[in-house]
């Protein structure tokens, strides 16, 4: 139960208060306004008005501030949501059919995180979601990540949406835009009766970089549009519609994040491409309307409340719901991320951009793996092959990191690229340095799968995706119920955060209007028992 629930109109309303238990209650009634008064050398707070006779002077007030009221209206009614927050995806299923099902009956939009996942396993989590979802019209998203090397796989979950009739996607990693991500967005496209274009597939993008939040910004390339038109997969009526339309609603901006992340500071990148998105408008009206969220760092409700009053109109979160009951992944690495402090991430190589040095946020605490995957990155650029290392290096790897031969694990890894890239195989079979990056890249690949499963004979081998971000949610939720991984239910994660950011939305007007308010009530307090909520 959140703060706002378990205040009640005071009978005495009429009444100053200044008690800071008091004083709180008022504060924290967040459907009705507070009103700070002054009277007999005393500052308090009402819920009503000072009356003519009251004795007490208003000094200040400020609105009702319910949780329905952050962020943007055009971004709830968009996406038929009750709440201006996002619960964004996580790979490997990570964000899990439960956690969706969770969040999008709550009022909340969440996307599943179907990345890295078997095409099969996509196919059934999106069938469930849209049996549990699609007849009541809930919002819902699918993650759909952009596979450069493999566009078979962004194709097959593009398909899959589009059979399960998946309202929304979360387009993440796009450098360009493809025909398939074009395929959903215009195949969505419908003129209104008014003449105005309506999209039944909506777009919600992740970005770090303004050259690509403007590709976003602007209607999809006329000669990907013909291209789908000439194969008889998009209308000529869409095409129009498509040269009017943005090819996304809206735009994250993510800053520093878990996982892959340019680690951005979000207070630098949001206001720029919120300017960029103006700009843009200028020449093309419907940019406009593009709506801009923030992720990356979210985690608090001061993170939150510092979010919108930049101006996002949306908040994506992330870390947090990984330690949540509904993520898909292991009751250990819950319990790792639980305990995880502000400083407790590192970066270490990334298996989709291993040879190229790509790297991502990961878990440094209770794992080994950041310190291994550099172990190995460094043996790739300095040899040419698995049969050039030296021999005590190849023991260690073999005994220390692999666990296995080498010889084994280019099997393992063999068997897998015949089954789905071939290609990859050949050339493997060919290019010994090759060969030896797809061995590694195996190490880094299981490391999240072992995260994911629990495997306890590979746990100082996980790899876990979090940064900073935990270490706040943990930070703000210690001496709590919720600090213990077995009370994370995501519904009640997102409740209290933005309820607990429209109490610091309220707090932080009242301060700017030169109030100082003593610390006792001026945060936000996290119930005892989850179990209430």
């Amino acid at each position: 139960m959140t703060a706002s629930e378990t205040v009640r109109q005071n009978d005495g309303s009429s009444k100053a208060r200044y008690a800071p238990d008091d004083v709180y209650r008022v504060l924290a009634d967040l459907d009705h306004p507070c009103y700070v008064v002054g009277g007999g050398g005393r500052v308090g707070v009402m819920s009503r008005p000072p009356g003519p006779d009251s004795g007490n002077t208003l000094l200040t007030a400020v609105p009702a501030q319910p949780t329905e009221r952050l962020g943007s209206s055009h971004f709830r009614r968009r996406h038929g949501v009750r709440y201006a927050y996002m619960a964004g995806a996580m790979a490997g299923g990570i964000s899990s059919e439960e956690l969706v099902l969770s969040l999008a009956r709550a009022g909340y939009l969440a996307s599943f995180g179907a990345a890295g996942l078997p095409e099969q396993r996509v196919d059934q989590a999106l069938a469930r979601l849209a049996r549990s979802l699609g007849a009541s019209g809930t919002a819902y998203a699918c993650n759909l990540i952009h596979n450069p090397v493999a566009p078979e796989q962004e194709r097959a979950c593009v398909d899959a949406c589009l059979r399960h009739r998946v309202p929304c996607v979360e387009a993440s990693a796009f450098v360009r835009l493809t025909t398939d991500l074009v395929r959903y967005r215009v195949t969505g496209l419908q003129s209104g009766s008014a003449g105005e274009v309506r999209a039944t597939h909506r777009v919600v993008a992740k970005i770090s970089r303004q050259e690509i939040a403007e590709m976003f910004m602007r209607p999809a390339p006329e000669e990907l549009v013909a291209d789908l038109v000439a194969r008889g997969q998009v209308t000529r009526a869409q095409a129009e519609l498509a040269r009017r339309f943005p090819m996304a609603d809206d735009i994250t901006v993510e800053a520093d994040s878990g996982g892959h992340t340019d680690r951005r500071p979000l207070v630098v990148t949001l206001p720029a491409i919120l300017r960029l998105r103006s700009r843009i408008a200028q020449e093309h009206p419907p940019a406009g309307q593009v709506g801009i969220g923030a992720a990356g760092g979210i985690a608090t409700p001061e993170a939150i409340t510092a979010a919108f009053a930049l101006g996002a109109c949306y908040v994506v979160t992330g870390s947090v719901n990984q330690s949540a009951k509904e993520a898909g992944t292991s009751s250990g690495a819950k319990q790792l991320l639980a305990q995880a402090g502000l400083t407790d991430y590192t970066m270490a190589p990334a298996a989709d951009l291993f040879e190229q040095g790509g790297t991502v946020q990961v878990l440094s605490r209770g794992t080994l793996f950041a310190g291994a995957a550099a172990r190995l990155y460094r043996l790739y650029r300095e040899h040419t092959s698995l049969e050039e290392l030296p021999a005590g290096e190849r023991r260690d790897v073999e005994e220390r990191i692999l666990k296995r031969t080498l010889t084994a694990a280019w099997q393992e890894t063999a068997d897998y690229l015949l089954a789905h890239h071939p290609e990859w195989h050949r050339r493997a079979e060919q290019d010994p340095k090759f060969r030896m990056a797809m061995v590694f890249r195996w190490y880094l690949a299981m490391a999240s799968r072992w995260a994911i499963s629990g495997a306890e004979e590979r746990r100082g081998d996980w790899q876990i995706w979090c940064g900073p971000a935990m270490g706040a949610f943990n930070g703000w939720t210690a001496g709590t119920d919720l600090a213990r991984p077995e009370n994370r239910e995501v519904v009640s994660i997102a409740d209290h955060l933005m309820s607990a950011a429209a109490f610091h939305t309220r707090v932080t007007q009242l301060r700017l209007s030169g109030l100082r308010l003593p610390a006792s009530c001026a945060e936000y307090r996290l119930p005892f028992s989850s179990s209430q909520h």
